[in-house]
């Protein structure tokens, strides 16, 4: 196979079109489940030379991984098919290009599929795909994973250049990096090389801004009320940037869509589901703690300065297997002695099961208030959580352990719902490859097949140094108040590991976060993460700090291991604990 990975050349213009200083490329999802109409609106809401859609997660991954059990011909995110449909037209009358991770599993039979959907509707569209993430056959090199159904290499963007550099309208991927979606389409219109590590860098910085689409915009914001409460349409338009040769971009969105791109929005999805100051990725290894951000202007905020490094000489491959089996029972209980209640309740389910579950959890959650003036305010919850590698040991055992005391228990016994049959849990694990290990193909539209080879250079992550702390605050009256009045924080989930940033806005309220929240005082906060190996990064270009929690989340989200299993309200518990903040800053 020819290798065309090191050639530099730019994406065939348009007829009558040359090469564009700015290159604008939105997204139109963020999840397989994302606003259904948001690729019809950033079609029709406003200019666009690429639209993106990133479809693939974790969870997704095992989700696609048991459809494809089900029927060879599925594995990939089928909402886009149905997209498609009306899209495929508008974005060929507005010379857009499509570029998507839903292949999935299957990006081959999603790229045939939107070909034969083209074909029908009299387009004349040239389908370019990307392979070789697709690692299941090579199983036994992770060793031994029972329940193995899916391991996917995430694969970087030099795939996605070379279909766009071969006429691609649409390009459809599997399992890459989702900055890759935004970073593809700026090397083949730049003709970057693998060694413009700086301008990759900058590329990937905005594709990480832009990858979980509304969430630049105001979505999950913390200051949700600044940035969602004033508009007719209280939900927020998807985000594009306008990326310039240099690597530099500015963030903005379609005129009179809701929501809102601040230096905050776009600070708290930089902080999103990261860790240190090294960016890692297949590509490049950005450099957080260089990004510079400036508000140009109402709904347009500049990122540049980023800085870009060799990336590693391996790639991240995620694998997604079976575990076993789990189920849960959640009981109510109302009023008075709740304490005494959950005892009776544990005690006796014990007495009835004649051979427990392997891994057995309780969780009672005092939802309860006293004097209450409704039952729901009245009551708590109890939540029962069964794991085992037998199906009927989760299953209707446990279900009629719980269903036969309704009438031998404690008063006002009730369930949420009837308990149901057992559900398999999946967990996530990472593994490593030499990059030159893992086969990267793009397949152009003609049918030829471009084998893309691994960056030349590569240099493996070591840890900074932290940067010096800043000057810290003046004494002065403190005030015991909640963290989140004068910070913002963001939290997501990264396999088994949480990750936690929070910033502010000012520089005398960062330096006072820089000398407060500490490994040790979050600890405290978050009495959770006690036992944990806790790592602070400083950001101080972002007025951030960013932690990651490993193994808050145990076997991953698809294990279900923790109430907010992917950490995602992590943060705002964080901003709605108390500690001493001075007056100056409230």
């Amino acid at each position: 196979m020819l290798d065309l990975s090191r050639v530099r050349c730019h994406a065939a213009p348009r007829p009558g079109q040359g090469r564009r200083a700015v290159l604008r490329i939105g997204n139109a999802s963020g999840f397989y489940g994302d606003r259904f109409a948001a690729f019809e609106e950033m079609l029709t809401g406003g200019p666009l030379d690429v639209l993106t859609g990133d479809y693939l997660a974790e969870l997704t991954m095992l989700i696609l991984a048991r459809d494809r059990l089900k029927d060879a011909a599925l594995g990939y995110a089928r909402t886009f098919l149905r997209q498609a449909e009306t899209c495929l037209a508008l974005a060929a009358e507005r010379g857009v290009r499509l570029v998507v991770n839903a292949g999935g599993l299957n990006p081959a039979g999603l790229a045939e599929a939107v070909g034969a959907l083209a074909a029908r509707q009299g387009l004349d569209l040239k389908i370019g795909h990307v392979l070789g993430d697709d690692l299941l056959d090579r199983a036994a090199e992770f060793g031994p994973r029972p329940g193995l159904l899916a391991a996917n290499a995430y694969l970087g963007a030099a795939g996605i250049a070379a279909c766009l550099r071969g006429g691609a309208d649409v390009v459809v991927t599997g399992r890459v990096t989702d900055a890759a979606l935004v970073a593809g389409p700026a090397m083949a219109h730049f003709g970057w090389t693998p060694d413009d590590h700086d301008a990759l860098a900058g590329a990937v910085v905005a594709g990480h801004v832009l990858e979980c689409g509304a969430q630049a915009t105001g979505g999950n914001h913390s200051a949700f009320r600044e940035h969602l409460g004033v508009q007719a349409d209280p939900r927020p338009g998807f985000p594009l940037a306008e990326i310039h040769a240099d690597g530099s971009c500015v963030v903005t969105k379609h005129p009179g869509t809701g929501g809102a791109v601040t230096v905050d929005t776009v600070t708290a999805q930089l902080l999103y589901e990261t860790a240190g100051p090294r960016y890692a990725g297949p590509d490049v290894t950005a450099r957080l703690d260089s990004v510079r951000l400036t508000q140009q202007g109402p709904d347009r905020v500049r990122i540049e300065g980023v800085r870009g490094e060799a990336p590693p000489p391996t790639l991240k491959v995620g694998l997604n297997r079976l575990a076993g089996w789990r189920n849960e029972v959640v009981f109510v209980l109302t009023g008075l002695d709740i304490e005494a209640k959950a005892d009776l309740v544990r005690r006796q389910l014990a007495a009835g099961l004649a051979k427990p579950p392997a891994d057995l959890r309780w969780t009672l959650a005092r939802t309860d208030h006293a004097d209450a003036d409704t039952e729901e305010t009245a009551s708590a919850l109890l939540r029962l959580t069964v794991r085992d590698a037998d199906e009927r040991a989760v299953g209707r055992a446990v279900g009629a352990a719980a269903v036969e005391l309704g009438l031998a228990s404690y008063p006002g016994f009730h369930l949420t719902a009837p308990p149901g049959p057992g559900t398999p849990y999946g967990v996530f694990e990472s593994a490593y490859l030499d990059a030159g290990s893992v086969p990267h193909t793009a397949v152009l539209p003609d049918g030829r097949r471009l084998a893309i080879a691994p960056p030349a250079l590569t240099r493996a992550p070591v840890p900074l140094p932290a940067p010096p702390l800043p000057a810290p605050p003046p004494d002065g009256p403190t005030r015991r108040a909640p963290l989140g009045l004068v910070a913002g924080a963001r939290s997501g989930d990264k396999g088994g590991d949480a990750n936690l940033g929070v910033w502010v806005r000012t520089e005398d309220a960062w330096r006072w976060l820089a000398h407060t929240l500490t490994e040790d005082v979050l600890r405290r906060l978050l009495p959770e993460t006690a036992g944990l190996a806790v790592e602070r990064h400083l950001l101080p270009n972002l007025r951030a700090v960013n932690f990651t929690l490993p193994g808050l989340l145990g076997d991953g989200v698809a294990s279900q291991a923790r109430f907010d299993p992917q950490a995602k309200a992590l943060g705002e518990w964080l901003r709605s604990r108390h500690l001493d903040i001075p007056e100056a800053l409230l």
